[in-house]
Formats: C-alpha cells, structure tokens, sequence
C-alpha cells in the first residue's frame, strides 16, 4: 500500500429541506414573535409608569429633589426591600439565582414562577438597579412558549418553543431580528442541527419570530438604538489605533469586574436570605447613585443618549467616575440578586469609557470611542462576540465603522476568550 496519505472523501452535502417541511413554521413563529414583543412592551411600558410615579410625582409631593443623594439611597434601599419580598415569597422565589444564568432560554422555567419574576423585573426597572429586561424577559417569553406550544402542538419539538421565544426576544428588545439571528447563528455552531437541512433551514424559523418581534416592538413602540452622533467617514490609521487601544482597554476593566463578581456573590450569598440580601445591594446601589449622580441609575439606554448628545459636556475625570460606578453598580445588582440582565447597563459602562478616552485623548473619534468601548466592554461582560459587534455598529449606525469595530474585536477577544465569564455555576464557581 502506498505511504501516501488516501484522501478522504468530501463532506456531504445537507440534504435538501423543501418547503413543505419548513411552511408549518410559519404561524408558531408569527404567533410567538408577535407574543413575545407585546409582553416586553407590557412589562417596560407599566416600569415606566411605575418609574414616572417613584422618580417623579413621589419626590415632588413631598418636596424632595427628584434625584438627591437622600431619595437615591431611600428609594434604592426600597427597591431592595420589595424585591427581597417577592423572591423570598413568590412562587418558585421569582426563578433561581440570576448570579447562575446567561442570556436566558437555557431550561424553561415551570409557569407558576413567572408572575414573581414579572413582578421583580418590573420594580427593578422602575427602582433604579443597574440591569436591563433581557435576561428575565428571555425567560419568562421561552417559559410562556414551551407551556403554551407543547399544549397546544404535542407533537412539536420542546426546543422549537424556545428556540422561537429568544429570538423572538431578542428581535423585540433591539427592534431588528439581525442580533437574534447572530446569536441563534452562533448557538448552532458546533451542535446537531435541529433541521437536517443547511444553516439557513435551521435560522428560517427563528428569524421570522424574530422579525415578527421586531416589526410588532418598532410599529408600536418605535425604538432606536441610533445615538445621532456626527456622520464618520472614511477611517484613517489613528482611528484604528484608537478603536484598538480603547477596546482593549475597556475589555480589560471589563475583565476585572467579572474576576471580582464571584467574590461579591459570595459576600451576598452569606446572608442566606434575600430579605438581607436585597435590600443591603439597594443600600449600596444608592450609595453608588449618590456618587455617581442619575445617570448611573436604570438600564442606561436612555441615558447613553444623554452622553452622547453633548460628549462635550463632562470632563475626563467625571465619564471616569460615572464608568466606575456604573460597572461597580452592574456588579451588585446582578451579585445580590436583582433580577435583570447585564447587555444594557454595559453598554453605558463602555460608552462613558469611550467618552473618556475621547475627553482624555481629542484625537480619539466620538463615535470611535464610543464603539470600541461599547465593543470592549460587552465582550467582557456578556462573551457574546455577535451581539457585542453588532451593538457597537449599531450605535453609530456608520458603515465605516463596522470595519474598525470588526478588526478592533479580534484583540479585545484574545483578553477574554478562555478566562471567567460573569456566570456562576450552582456551587458559586465562574464558568470558562
């Protein structure tokens, strides 16, 4: 026999799905897209009022400033109380550890913990806590579609329902089913395809749930992710320079938080009890919203926006501070056992940082800055490559800047890649 290596054969080809196979799809997906966004607008829209009457109408009948040092720490230390009491006496104590999830979707979660979790979501997006809906209402969409579809179509698949509910999701909460379909695309890589067809047999189902999300949020709601900053053009070689530097630099602060985060758990989790728990985290939230001033409080959004319409109007030393604390406060909130999630809040850490080497450094680009720290920052926190590219360019919503951001990733994820991650398993050690 020859010494020479036989070739092997070439791979074979997916076999061919036909449309018959992928039409029934059609009404689960529009259905649970359609479900999916209504219900996350249901929950951010009654935070809101709730947010209006707790920072707002409260505070002026009383005479207090809407966000003095007293009511931030009063109202914070609140939050912590009403909380602790829904997951101390909610059924199911309103899910598990949030300290222990991802991005949601992992098992659904049985349907009698759901009104708990909807209720603490709800007061933590209205109280202030530095954590966004994604996370509990991820889980809460998934759970409602597994229940729900397997009643309704026995025979169907259990991993359908949630595969059709986080996108779905995730569709609602960007407003454009493109994120949904990066990270559905990078769920799948590596396992069994649940379609025995091509890539795009398996995304057909689950991007239309999330367009159907997407269109239902943006028709209602009309959400954007757009922060208006100048039009950048053409990138130049100290452009990319920067948007390396800043990116990696903001993955490494992000970093440090995410060693520190299953030390701060543990210092939590010795208090045994959630009415302890809580509110002692709202106290310190308060504190940090004392130091840190307003807009350190809530998911951050809408206050990226307001950085970012007059990048001007801060000095280094203040986006700074305003980085510092937002990070320490994402760190308790998601530690002592709010529940929430951390893609929001991070990206107001990693704009303020961006701002900050901006302010520090002239030559830096806004959007540049702004970007790469957003892109740094959420691949520490999250380790969600598809999601933190694509919230970075979306921000700036530049074509330009795609190329930079997408070269500016590779290095940040070097930092990151391997290493813990801000997700603890049951015995509080991180995940790698």
């Amino acid at each position: 026999m020859s010494n020479e290596a036989v070739a092997a054969p070439p791979p074979a080809a997916p076999p061919a799905v036909s449309a018959r196979t992928l039409l029934p799809l059609v009404a689960p997906a529009l259905v649970v897209g359609v479900g999916s966004s209504l219900l996350f607008l249901v929950v951010s829209g009654l935070a809101e009022k709730l947010q209006d009457v707790l920072w707002t109408d409260l505070p002026d009948a009383l005479g207090i400033g809407r966000y003095s040092s007293l009511w931030m720490i009063v109202l914070l230390t609140a939050t912590g109380v009403l909380v602790g009491l829904v997951v101390w006496k909610a059924p199911g104590h309103a899910g598990p550890d949030p300290a222990t999830l991802g991005l949601g979707g992992e098992e659904p979660l049985p349907p009698y913990v759901l009104p708990g979790l909807v209720v603490a979501t709800a007061l933590m997006l209205a109280g202030g806590p530095s954590l966004g809906p994604e996370n509990p209402i991820i889980a809460t969409n998934v759970a409602l579609a597994f229940w729900l579809g397997r009643k309704v179509v026995p025979k169907a698949p259990g991993a359908l329902w949630v595969s059709l509910a986080s996108a779905a999701t995730l569709g609602a909460l960007f407003g454009t089913p493109v994120a949904a379909a990066l990270v559905v695309s990078e769920a799948l890589a590596g396992k069994p395809m649940p379609i025995r067809g091509s890539l795009w047999d398996n995304l057909f189902a689950p991007l239309l749930a999330a367009a159907a999300g997407a269109l239902t949020t943006t028709l209602i709601a009309s959400p954007s992710f757009d922060l208006g900053l100048p039009h950048f053009g053409q990138p130049g070689w100290g452009d990319l320079l920067a948007a390396v530097v800043v990116s990696c630099t903001a993955a490494a602060l992000g970093m440090a938080a995410v060693h520190a985060f299953p030390y701060v758990h543990g210092a939590f989790a010795r208090l045994r009890h959630p009415m302890l728990m809580l509110p002692l985290g709202g106290l310190v939230l308060g504190l940090l919203g004392a130091l840190g001033g307003h807009l350190t409080l809530f998911k951050g959004l809408h206050e990226v926006g307001e950085l970012a319409a007059d990048p001007e109007g801060w000095s280094a030393g203040q986006f700074a501070v305003m980085t510092v604390v937002k990070l320490a406060a994402l760190l308790t909130a998601a530690a002592c056992g709010f529940r929430g999630g951390r893609i929001f809040p991070a990206v107001f850490i990693g704009a303020a940082f961006g701002l900050c080497a901006h302010a520090l450094v002239p030559g830096v680009n806004v959007s540049v800055g702004i970007a790469a720290g957003v892109l740094g920052m959420l691949l520490a926190i999250t380790r969600q490559g598809w999601v933190s590219l694509f919230t970075a360019a979306v921000l700036v919503a530049s074509p330009s800047i795609l190329a930079l951001m997408c070269i500016a990733s590779l290095p940040a994820w070097l930092l990151v890649t391997g290493r813990p991650q801000m997700q603890l398993s049951e015995d509080g050690k991180p995940l790698h």
